[in-house]
């Protein structure tokens, strides 16, 4: 499970969906391609229809959210930042579907749209050089949900996962949620844990009992 399914379940609409995919340099152009073919083969539609792999967004203010977060983006940088869609469902806003999409945004991450939770089913692309200026790059946010990796270094998943600040890190895996493994993050993304050993601690108290000798 990749980034195509991480950004298409739920329509997007996934606290720990991938707001942001960094990818290096050298293969970018690759893998914006790959990514494409795998995106215009989703299927919009009602989530109780066979087949169907991307349902609506919750309502039509979410959806005019996410065309705003686009247009957006575009209006700022439209040499630069490519929007990729193949879908047949137009994104006008008279209906909750927002065709599943990529933004390509290369090297420009000081656009509004690197800081902003999407809540949609686009993917924004970033690309990096260095590992050091990939980590950089993933702590440059308010936020610290969730982080993905996929490597097929094992040194550099230990050394990457260590320096992200997120209280979750997914190494060549897009779902981790389980109820043995504690879910919660760093800055602005909560505090505390639920599940797993840590969970528990929400439903105790501590006591200090201090003895004078």
């Amino acid at each position: 499970m990749g980034p195509c399914w991480r950004n298409s379940e739920n329509a997007g609409q996934a606290c720990n969906a991938a707001n942001r995919i960094l990818v290096h340099r050298n293969v970018y152009a690759e893998y914006v391609e790959k990514l494409a073919a795998k995106v215009a083969k989703l299927r919009l539609g009602n989530g109780l229809d066979k087949g169907t792999s991307v349902g609506p967004l919750v309502n039509t203010k979410a959806h005019k959210k996410v065309t705003s977060i686009v247009d957006n983006t575009l209006s700022l940088n439209k040499t630069n930042v490519e929007f990729i869609s193949k879908h047949e469902i137009g994104n006008d806003g008279d209906n909750p579907f927002y065709s599943p999409a990529i933004m390509s945004c290369r090297e420009n991450n000081e656009l509004p749209i690197f800081h902003e939770e999407i809540f949609g089913p686009v993917a924004a692309l970033y690309s990096f050089d260095t590992e050091s200026e990939a980590v950089e790059m993933a702590n440059n946010t308010r936020y610290g949900l969730q982080a993905y990796i996929f490597t097929r270094d094992m040194s550099q998943s230990w050394r990457v996962s260590e320096n992200l600040e997120c209280g979750m890190v997914a190494v060549n895996e897009g779902a981790i949620s389980s109820s043995n493994n504690p879910f919660g993050g760093w800055k602005e993304s909560g505090i505390g844990r639920e599940a797993g050993h840590l969970g528990i601690d929400e439903f105790t108290e501590d006591k200090l009992i201090c003895f004078g000798l």
